[in-house]
């Protein structure tokens, strides 16, 4: 590999997708995968510790999303740069990994054909959008105006969310989070207000669609 290479983390939870991916990457002379990830938070503690240009993150992952992990990377780390990879053509995610901080969105449907491009466009600094991703936002734009909804919620609230969705209890909550379970209820109490839901059910709808947990 060139000594000028990009050095890529790839962050995705599935070992084959890791692997398929990085032999798209490391078939180029100047990109090079120098650091791998199983889940959001082993991303950020690679970004973290240096040595990264670039990280490929997916967006559905265990113990913290992509898009968790990005807005991290961009407050921790904000000379790496970020792009979001997905299975799903879906606006709501796209456009929470714009908020986040991505600077592209590369669908896994045909990351053989647009990861290079877009590894390359964020290295230049400048975004990669598959086609039906500028559609929306040109769309969003003329609807709504040039600035994306900040989210409802704190990061704290968003990673009780998560973790309700995937079927904890406040208990478990409370453990993993490292705070007691009266807290986590609090949180709860105060998320179902903010977000007009009535029970967990709903909980997981919503966090289906802002892209905390896969469907």
């Amino acid at each position: 590999m060139s000594a000028a290479a990009t050095r890529i983390l790839l962050a995705d939870d599935h070992a084959l997708v890791r692997q398929g991916l990085r032999l798209i990457l490391d078939a180029e002379p100047d990109l090079e995968v120098t650091a791998v990830a199983a889940d959001g938070a082993e991303a950020v503690e690679a970004a973290v510790a240096g040595g990264i240009d670039l990280a490929v993150l997916d967006i559905a992952m265990p113990r913290m999303t992509g898009i968790q992990a990005c807005r991290e990377i961009a407050r921790r780390a904000p000379d790496v740069r970020v792009l979001m990879l997905s299975m799903h053509d879906n606006e709501q995610y796209l456009f929470a990994s714009l908020k986040a901080g991505a600077c592209g969105y590369v669908l896994k449907s045909v990351a053989d054909r647009d990861l290079i491009e877009a590894c390359r466009s964020a290295v230049r600094g400048e975004p990669f959008l598959y086609p039906a991703a500028v559609t929306a936002l040109i769309r969003h734009y003329l609807q709504q105006g040039r600035d994306l909804p900040d989210s409802v919620l704190t990061p704290r609230e968003e990673e009780i969310v998560k973790l309700i969705a995937e079927g904890h209890s406040s208990k478990e909550i409370a453990e993993a989070l490292v705070i007691s379970a009266k807290t986590v209820d609090r949180h709860r109490a105060n998320i179902l207000a903010k977000l007009e839901l009535r029970d967990r059910l709903d909980v997981t709808r919503y966090a289906i669609r802002a892209g905390l947990v896969e469907p």
